[in-house]
């Protein structure tokens, strides 16, 4: 299994014949190499409905024919835009060819806001586990620090997690940093910061914060073999 990072919070996964992406928030994000027309997904798993996150998530589908694995509201109003799609809530797993998908909750907000600026409601947030090939990812969506982080890491062995450590609307460095001491995962990934001002910050002041945990601080495009 081949996992990267292309910005922001996209994920890129290769396992077996299947190419997934996580929040694919490719236009307007100017710190991602990814190009829409170029990408290939076979399953695209969402943490949650903001824009930043869904992003081209509808494009990509149709031209690819996608699978969109989502929480249950947001997967609702993707198939009403032509999507395929398949509903999950946050508890919830599934094996799928692919791999297998569990969603965990998140402490964030989940609302779409369309060109018309109407705001839809998406659901819950969440995090997802994504299993395949005898590894687990974590990524976290957006979401605080909370408590039971620590039950996500008892219940699952997580080989490679994805914290985001921005603040302002998620986790800072000092929050996420706690947070690997909850999940203890075998290596640990810094998402969803730089992208936008409000949360500009420098990713080795989280590294220095780990302890006892490999820190990967991928530029956009890296990735790792698991």
């Amino acid at each position: 299994m081949y996992v990267s990072f292309h910005g922001h919070s996209i994920v890129k996964i290769k396992t077996g014949n299947y190419t997934i992406l996580i929040d694919p928030f490719i236009t307007g994000n100017d710190l991602t190499d990814l190009i829409v027309k170029e990408e290939r997904p076979d399953v695209i798993l969402l943490t949650h409905g903001h824009n930043d996150h869904v992003g081209d998530t509808v494009a990509l589908a149709k031209a690819n024919d996608s699978l969109v694995v989502a929480p249950n509201e947001l997967a609702t109003y993707l198939s009403w835009q032509g999507v395929r799609t398949h509903a999950m809530h946050i508890g919830g797993s599934k094996e799928f060819e692919f791999g297998k998908v569990k969603l965990t909750q998140a402490f964030h907000g989940s609302a779409y806001i369309t060109e018309d600026k109407e705001i839809i409601y998406t659901g819950m947030p969440a995090g997802i586990l994504f299993t395949a090939e005898d590894k687990t990812i974590y990524h976290a969506g957006d979401t605080s620090l909370f408590g039971d982080m620590k039950l996500i890491g008892e219940r699952h062995s997580i080989d490679l997690a994805f914290l985001p450590i921005g603040d302002n609307f998620t986790m800072g460095i000092e929050d996420a940093a706690y947070a690997v001491e909850l999940l203890k995962p075998r290596a640990v990934v810094p998402i969803h910061f730089n992208t936008f001002p409000p949360i500009k910050q420098n990713p080795q002041n989280f590294k220095e914060l780990v302890k006892d945990v490999t820190v990967h601080v991928l530029s956009s495009g890296e990735g790792i073999e698991l």
